[in-house]
């Protein structure tokens, strides 16, 4: 099934229970496919880089190559760019952490796509990755605070902080290279576009490898609603 297919399923086939008219279902599914295009593309878009970075690596690691990385920021920064990607249910945070919206999963269980919902003052935990990742701001600015692994004390030192807004777009691959924490220090709700490497259901078990920072590089934490 392809990417659009398996999308739009659930919603075809709740309009075809409802009995509705054929001018209503045709309203209808024009809603549902708006958005849904947006993510098609990007799915298609992750679907090429991963092929063509798996042929290209051979048995070597294909996520750790730069043309991998090129692509996946491109495929982010289009995604961005259409302002059908996010329906308003999927821009709705929440008052105790911030909020995660499940919008793609591949159905071979190579990356998953999400929307992150900060709303002010919320933050992630201090964290590396276990798989590669990359986001896009699409609303709002987050800040992101980027650190260092320190084998002597076995926790993660800062090394600078720096505003993320509008467009702004960065990848990040597997182990401590890459250890960070956003959060939203602004007055206004932001908004994040992410992709991961795992499967949907393991976005909220797979993706973070919680760090222990530095006494003088403390940051408050939160985890996401999974």
């Amino acid at each position: 099934m392809s990417h659009d297919a398996n999308l739009m399923f659930s919603d075809r086939a709740a309009l075809s229970l409802a009995g509705a008219d054929t001018r209503h279902l045709q309203a209808r599914a024009r809603q549902a496919t708006q958005p849904l295009a947006a993510i098609g593309r990007l799915c298609r878009s992750l679907d090429v880089a991963l092929g063509e970075s798996t042929r290209a690596a051979g048995s070597v690691d294909p996520f750790q190559g730069a043309s991998f990385a090129r692509a996946v920021r491109a495929a982010l920064a289009e995604a961005i760019a259409d302002d059908t990607l996010l329906n308003p249910a999927q821009r709705e945070g929440s008052p105790d952490c911030y909020r995660r919206h499940l919008l793609a999963a591949d159905p071979l269980g190579r990356y998953a796509v999400a929307a992150l919902v900060w709303m002010p003052g919320q933050m992630s935990p201090v964290h590396a990755h276990h798989t590669w990742c990359g986001y896009a701001v699409i609303e709002g600015t987050l800040t992101e605070t980027v650190f260092e692994w320190s084998d002597a004390g076995q926790c993660a030192t800062e090394v600078r902080t720096h505003p993320r807004e509008p467009a702004a777009v960065s990848f990040t691959r597997a182990g401590r290279t890459g250890i960070h924490q956003l959060g939203n220090r602004s007055n206004v709700r932001a908004v994040s576009l992410h992709v991961y490497g795992v499967p949907g259901e393991q976005i909220a078990t797979h993706v973070n490898d919680l760090l222990r920072a530095a006494a003088t590089a403390e940051r408050p934490a939160q985890r996401a609603l999974a």
